[in-house]
């Protein structure tokens, strides 16, 4: 004997709660692995640009890679910042890796400045994993303000 099922034409929606889960699943739980770069790719480097009266100040964080692996040329007022982790190939015998999420090689950035800077007085240090730029201002070059008037 067969067991009759009756065809429902809604039993394939689904509810919008179920909706909104698979959606938060999936735009909040997936993209880290996005995040994992394969070997050679080259990452966005996030920096903060802060503006005193004398010099433009740019900061960034650089983790893992040293001072001779750091790369920063300026051409016109155009900034480019680039660092290079260089990852010794580590293989024990005895064990076998789950996860290998530290092999970022590469992360870079280029700007647009909002000043015109000196490069022959700029500065860069880089202190735990951070780099911070002095980039004095040309002198004599300042902004013109224009005051806007009601008619």
């Amino acid at each position: 004997m067969s067991n009759l099922i009756r065809w429902d034409p809604h039993s394939r929606m689904v509810s919008l709660r179920e909706a909104m889960n698979r959606m938060f699943d999936e735009s909040f739980m997936r993209p880290f692995d996005d995040w994992l770069m394969e070997e050679g790719e080259i990452g966005q480097l996030v920096l903060d640009v802060s503006e005193t009266d004398e010099a433009l100040v740019v900061e960034t964080s650089l983790p893992g890679i040293r001072p001779e692996d750091v790369d920063i040329n300026i051409v016109g007022n155009t900034l480019t910042n680039k660092g290079e982790a260089k990852h010794e190939e580590k293989r024990e015998e005895k064990g076998r890796y789950h996860y290998r999420e530290r092999r970022i090689s590469t992360l870079q950035r280029t700007i647009t400045m909002p000043a015109e800077v000196n490069t022959d007085a700029a500065e860069a240090a880089l202190k735990d994993g951070e780099l911070k730029l002095m980039l004095p201002k040309v002198e004599g070059v300042q902004a013109n303000r224009i005051e806007v008037k009601a008619e």
